[in-house]
């Protein structure tokens, strides 16, 4: 067996010979593309079809997915910010003439995805019962609420004693401007204030 072997290696022929193709029909198989198995046409067109698919299907999902998701995260960027929100205080039979008096109203506030719910209080005051002013009740000194004295008709901060007048006017204490003004209108004699 041995001498078989090293007769093979000795003679190229015969090398040739053992494995049964030579190296003429070698390449021509090689050119040919006879040695790997033939691909129809509809087995390309089939996967072709198959990978179009799946791109498209995929590109489906994403956009199902995504368009909600982009439209959750700018949607309140793009709300509204300028728009008047009117509150509705109450009666105007309720405003004594010459007197402040306190109403309370709650406000629903949305900032982006959070919604608060607030109590914010006014002052109005008329003296004629047609013309209306609305002051806040938050000081503008560090925002403390204030209170009305009827006995010394002002206003009272208590957090630094600071006092305001009747209309909002600062009359003593730290408070750097008067008690802020609100827009009041009326409709069918209910009393409404312009808040933010």
């Amino acid at each position: 067996m041995a001498d078989l072997e090293s007769q093979a290696s000795d003679d190229p022929e015969s090398a040739e010979d053992v494995s049964g193709i030579n190296e003429e029909e070698a390449e021509v198989i090689g050119q040919s593309g006879e040695g790997e198995p033939e691909k129809s046409e509809s087995a390309l067109d089939r996967r072709s079809f198959l990978a179009a698919s799946t791109v498209a299907i995929g590109g489906i999902i994403t956009a199902g997915i995504s368009i909600p998701a982009v439209a959750y995260v700018i949607g309140p960027a793009l709300g509204e910010a300028d728009e008047q929100n009117w509150i509705r205080l109450g009666s105007v039979s309720k405003v004594e003439l010459g007197e402040p008096t306190l109403f309370k109203a709650i406000v629903t506030r949305r900032s982006g995805w959070i919604v608060n719910e607030e109590e914010i209080s006014f002052y109005v005051l008329t003296d004629n019962g047609r013309d209306f002013i609305a002051l806040s009740s938050i000081c503008t000194h560090l925002g403390c609420r204030v209170r009305w004295i009827t006995d010394q008709g002002q206003y009272l901060c208590p957090c630094h004693n600071a006092l305001f007048g009747k209309e909002g006017e600062v009359i003593t204490g730290p408070p750097p401007r008067p008690l802020d003004r609100l827009e009041v209108k009326v409709e069918d004699d209910q009393l409404f204030v312009l808040g933010g």
